[in-house]
C-alpha cells in the first residue's frame, strides 16, 4: 500500500513509500482510507520538533474511511461501514486531564497517511451523515481539540463574548463555529485582513488584526471584554489575552506556537478573577458529546485545499507557510 512516512534522511524528511498492508490483531479493524487531513503536529514530526520520532512511522492523526476486516467475529458489525477515527489513544478513565499513556494517532503509532490502517475498534465512530470524505476527515483532532477547549474548559454558553484567535487554523475555525452554534457572540483574529474577512463569513461579529497596535483597545471598546478567549499561540501574546479578558472570565490555550511568555500580568489576572487553562485533544466522552453537537448542528468543516498522497509535500509546505484557512486534506 502506499503510505506517507517520516524519512529524516531525505531532504524533504517525508517520503512517499509502498508499505505492505496491515493485519487486525484481536480488538482491532482494517480501515480503507478515503481521506485523510493535515496537522501542525504531523509538520512538527517533520521538523523534527516532536518527542520520540522513528523514521518509517506512518504519519498523519486524522482519518475518514470504510472498515473492511475485523479480528474478532464479536466485531463484524462494523464491516462496510463508513467511519471516522478518535486519534486519541489511552486518554484513560479520569475526564479532567488524559493519562501518562495518552498517545495521539501518528507517532509513535502508525497515523492515517495511507491507503489502510489497522486501529482498535473502540477508537471508530459511524461518520455523519453530513459530512462528506474530506469533511469527515478533518473534523476529529482539531474539532474535538476545540470542543473540549470551548466547552469543558471554557464552559461557554449563549450570550457570551468568545474569542477565537489565529483564525484560518483547524482549531480556530471549529472553535469559531462551535461558539456561533451554541448562541455565543463570536470574535477573531489574525494577522492577515484575508483571513479576517473570511472569518466574517463564518460569522463572527467583530475581526480584530493582532499587528495592530491598539487591537486591545479596539477589542474591548467593542465587546467590553471577553467571557472566553480560545487560543493556540501563548508566548507574550497571552498578556494581550489577559487585557482583553472580562473580569472572571476564561482564557484556554491549546498550543504555544509563540512560545512561552516573557512575563505574566499577574495582577491582572488575580484582580480580574480570571481563569487561565491548558487543554489537548478530548476524552472519549468528549469525542462522543462533540460528535452528537456537530451533526445536530450540522457543523461543516471548513476545507483549504485538498492534495493527493503524491502530493504531500506541497501539502506540508503549505501548512509549514500558514496560508491554510481551515484544514488541508490529502486523499489516496
Amino acid at each position: 500500500m502506499k503510505a506517507i512516512v517520516l524519512n529524516r534522511n531525505l531532504e524533504s524528511n517525508i517520503e512517499f513509500a509502498t508499505l505492505a498492508e496491515p493485519v487486525p490483531e484481536t480488538g482491532e479493524a482494517l480501515i480503507r482510507i478515503k481521506a485523510a487531513a493535515l496537522n501542525h503536529r504531523d509538520e512538527w514530526c517533520r521538523q523534527g520538533l516532536y518527542p520520540n520520532l522513528s523514521d518509517g512511522v506512518v504519519l498523519g492523526s486524522d482519518g475518514a474511511g470504510v472498515v473492511e476486516k475485523v479480528a474478532d467475529p464479536k466485531d463484524s458489525s462494523w464491516i462496510g461501514k463508513e467511519v471516522i477515527i478518535n486519534p486519541a489513544m489511552f486518554w484513560g478513565a479520569e475526564q479532567r486531564a488524559q493519562s501518562k499513556d495518552f498517545q495521539i494517532l501518528g507517532m509513535p503509532r502508525n497515523g492515517t497517511f495511507a491507503e489502510h490502517i489497522v486501529i482498535p475498534v473502540d477508537r471508530l465512530h459511524e461518520k455523519p451523515e453530513h459530512l462528506n470524505w474530506e469533511e469527515a476527515a478533518a473534523l476529529p483532532l482539531a474539532g474535538l481539540t476545540a470542543f473540549r477547549s470551548l466547552r469543558y474548559q471554557g464552559q461557554a454558553k449563549a450570550g457570551d463574548q468568545v474569542l477565537a484567535t489565529g483564525i484560518g487554523g483547524g482549531v480556530a475555525q471549529f472553535a469559531a463555529q462551535y461558539a456561533k452554534a451554541i448562541g455565543a457572540t463570536l470574535s477573531v483574529s489574525s494577522s492577515r485582513s484575508a483571513k479576517l474577512e473570511k472569518g466574517k463569513r463564518l460569522g463572527a461579529v467583530h475581526c480584530f488584526n493582532y499587528l495592530e497596535p491598539d487591537w486591545v483597545e479596539q477589542a474591548l471598546q467593542a465587546t467590553n471584554g471577553f467571557d472566553v478567549i480560545i487560543d493556540g499561540a501563548a508566548g507574550d501574546a497571552l498578556n494581550n489575552l489577559i487585557h482583553v479578558c472580562k473580569p472572571g472570565g476564561r482564557i484556554v490555550f491549546y498550543g504555544a506556537t509563540m512560545g512561552l511568555p516573557g512575563k505574566l500580568e499577574a495582577r491582572k489576572v488575580y484582580w480580574n478573577q480570571l481563569k487561565i487553562m491548558g487543554t489537548t485533544m478530548g476524552s472519549d466522552q468528549d469525542f462522543l458529546d462533540m460528535i452528537a453537537f456537530v451533526k445536530e448542528n450540522k457543523i461543516h468543516p471548513e476545507i483549504d485545499r485538498v492534495f493527493a498522497f503524491e502530493e504531500a509535500e506541497q501539502a506540508f509546505d503549505r501548512m509549514r507557510a500558514g496560508d491554510q484557512f481551515g484544514k488541508i486534506v490529502l486523499t489516496p
